[in-house]
């Protein structure tokens, strides 16, 4: 009986030893696996704005007064930044289309989407946003709606009401223009390769990610829906990887049937650059004006 005590004391001491072995082994993979995670997680955290707001991206804007038809003007938005924009008068008894550019974006390319659009007699205003086209300030949420709501207040001073006004948001874009929407009496509200909100999109890029908790900047789009009392077109490439169709598909349910939903099969998030968007949007416009 001492003999096989001391077996089976021996053996349970390998058992131990071999548990003890194992477990660090185990820790020793794990721990710098955690703290890669931590490290990615709070770069992301810390690297958000940046990454949301790719400001250093937007074309060089145009030179002051030089585009045909446009006269550059300034906004001060409520927190004191002068910020630039471009002005095309409206054809008598057309609507102003107010534009909100997307991201890595700016007045540059809000020309090149909307020239068909300025073609057609509609008034433009192209908005510019703090941090983009040279202008002052750091772009965040809350920021690009103040710069809206200077660019709304500018149009009316000079003499276009609200009832006179569709907003139209490209892509990052969407995020003020359905703020505005939700907050000012206007005609109407395009959406073009919009998100139902900032987190959604985020999300399927980094599943890995609390993103929801994470993120500072939301844009909810579809939780403002029920505030936008203006007829809203949606249009939305069905093959878009960086905002899928999907979201077009949620916002259209958000709103009901104050919403139009037109799909372009098999374009991605290059839609705004399609012509067959402006033509789109006119057809619509001249639905809304009956």
């Amino acid at each position: 009986m001492p003999e096989f005590s001391r077996q089976a004391g021996s053996r349970r001491a390998q058992y131990q030893q071999g548990s003890e072995m194992w477990s660090n082994k185990l820790l020793s993979i794990v721990l710098p696996l955690i703290g890669l995670y931590v490290l990615i997680v709070g770069s992301l955290y810390v690297l958000q704005r940046p990454m949301i707001f790719q400001a250093g991206m937007s074309p060089v804007p145009p030179v002051l007064n030089s585009v045909p038809g446009f006269q550059e003007v300034s906004h001060r938005t409520e927190d004191g930044l002068d910020l630039r924009a471009l002005y095309r008068p409206a054809a008598p008894g057309a609507l102003t289309l107010v534009y909100f550019h997307g991201n890595a974006d700016g007045l540059s390319g809000s020309l090149r989407v909307t020239e068909r659009l300025a073609a057609k007699g509609y008034g433009l205003l192209l908005v510019g946003y703090r941090g983009y086209d040279r202008n002052p300030g750091s772009p965040s949420e809350e920021g690009l709606y103040a710069d809206g709501r200077s660019a709304l207040r500018w149009l009316s001073e000079h003499g276009v009401p609200g009832s006179g006004t569709v907003l139209v948001g490209n892509s990052l874009g969407s995020g003020p223009a359905t703020e505005m929407a939700a907050t000012h009496p206007v005609a109407g509200l395009v959406l073009i390769s919009g998100y139902t909100s900032l987190p959604d999109v985020a999300a399927s890029t980094y599943p890995f990610v609390p993103v929801r908790l994470l993120m500072r900047d939301r844009f909810d789009n579809i939780g403002k829906f029920s505030q936008v009392m203006a007829p809203i077109l949606i249009l939305h490439g069905t093959a878009d990887r960086t905002i899928p169709y999907d979201h077009a598909v949620r916002l259209a349910g958000a709103a009901g049937n104050r919403t139009r939903l037109v799909p372009f099969e098999g374009i991605g998030h290059e839609l705004a650059g399609s012509p067959m968007v402006s033509p789109a949007i006119d057809r619509w416009l001249s639905f809304l004006a009956r």
